[in-house]
């Protein structure tokens, strides 16, 4: 998680203007564009904006002093906790990096944003993804201490994660080699093989979702769209990033199984090899298409010298039908783990299936 340094009421800052605390909470969904317009007509007109939000809205002076020292709830004030830097955003929620009081320990809290809380599906399913990711204890997931309440602020309690996602180091334009890329893939298929034994389906793998650890660790993060096989029925629908869908979770979302977390793995090793994507349109329609119906095409595999092994495990893992791929983890880990130890010995290398032959 890359780190924007901050203190708990940017002390340093000086305090916003009133124009720019309006705007703020418009932002942030605390104050509705329509009420926002005749608040800026009397401010204006010399008016006070903390009056007018008491006046006008009905806040407490203690409440909209709050929202000024917490930028309008960007930075979080929890009880028991010490916030020390924002870690990251998602679409939902905010990682803040925070020092807890009673232990010292750092920590990461996920928080879920003021519009998310609103829609209560966002709410459940945050809630829901905080106790399932609770239960499971491996090293290439983040662990999780719970998930609280504090007024109306939701949040979990993660292990702190000093690092980067892949499509960060992508998006820096970070090269990987063939060697690293595989064993950053064979790391997340050995989280995704622990998922699978506790009957959980990720549906949303991908660069973005594969943190680096400076301590070397590789981890699967982020478990939003995640479902337990059990609790599937025929009315989920289509989940997870357009660009790494299989063809079948394109078709809707209950017949995701373990198979599809492979797809969407195998689109991330060619994404990682080569820089782009394997299936890209000018929409998500026409993405989703190209998944469905079009054949993969590598010719900057072979530009970059890409073993034949490893273009046969993407080949393998993004095939169009579910049955022609990996069936499990298992084969999939065996083969990558093979050809990982068969590159490190100078003389001999393997094929997928681990007949030996004296290298060229």
């Amino acid at each position: 998680m890359r780190s924007t340094p901050m203190g708990p009421a940017q002390k340093n800052e000086p305090p916003l203007r009133d124009a720019e605390f309006l705007a703020l909470l418009v932002h942030r969904g605390l104050v509705p564009r329509e009420r926002a317009k005749g608040l800026v007509r009397a401010l204006e007109s010399g008016g006070a904006l903390d009056a007018l939000l008491t006046q006008e809205l009905g806040w407490s002076g203690p409440e909209v002093q709050k929202l000024r020292r917490t930028r309008a709830g960007e930075i979080p004030e929890i009880p028991g906790y010490e916030v020390l830097d924002k870690a990251g955003t998602g679409g939902t929620a905010d990682v803040f990096k925070v020092r807890e009081a009673a232990t010292g320990r750092v920590l990461a809290l996920k928080v879920l944003k003021p519009e998310a809380v609103r829609h209560e599906p966002t709410r459940k399913s945050f809630i829901a993804e905080a106790r399932m990711l609770a239960r499971l204890e491996h090293r290439g997931l983040v662990r999780c201490f719970g998930v609280a309440r504090s007024g109306n602020l939701f949040f979990s309690r993660l292990e702190f994660i000093d690092g980067a996602t892949v499509l960060e180091r992508l998006d820096a334009e970070q090269r990987f080699g063939e060697d690293e890329a595989l064993k950053v893939i064979l790391a997340t298929a050995e989280a995704l093989r622990y998922l699978g034994e506790q009957g959980v389906v990720h549906r949303d793998v991908k660069p973005g979702n594969i943190m680096l650890a400076k301590d070397g660790r590789v981890l699967l993060i982020d478990l939003g769209f995640a479902a337990e096989e059990a609790t599937r029925g025929a009315e989920d629908t289509t989940v997870g990033t357009v660009a790494y869908l299989s063809p079948e979770q394109a078709r809707g979302g209950a017949e995701a199984d373990i198979r599809s977390d492979i797809y969407s793995l195998g689109i991330s090793l060619f994404h990682i090899l080569v820089g782009r994507l394997p299936f890209q349109g000018s929409d998500d329609r026409e993405t989703l298409r190209k998944q469905v119906m079009e054949s993969l095409s590598s010719p900057e595999l072979k530009g970059r010298g890409i073993s034949s092994h490893t273009h046969y495990f993407i080949e393998k893992m993004v095939a169009k039908d579910a049955a022609a791929r990996y069936q499990s983890w298992a084969e999939l880990i065996d083969d990558i783990r093979a050809q990982l130890a068969g590159r490190a010995d100078l003389d001999f290398e393997r094929d997928p299936h681990g007949r030996r032959g004296r290298r060229p």
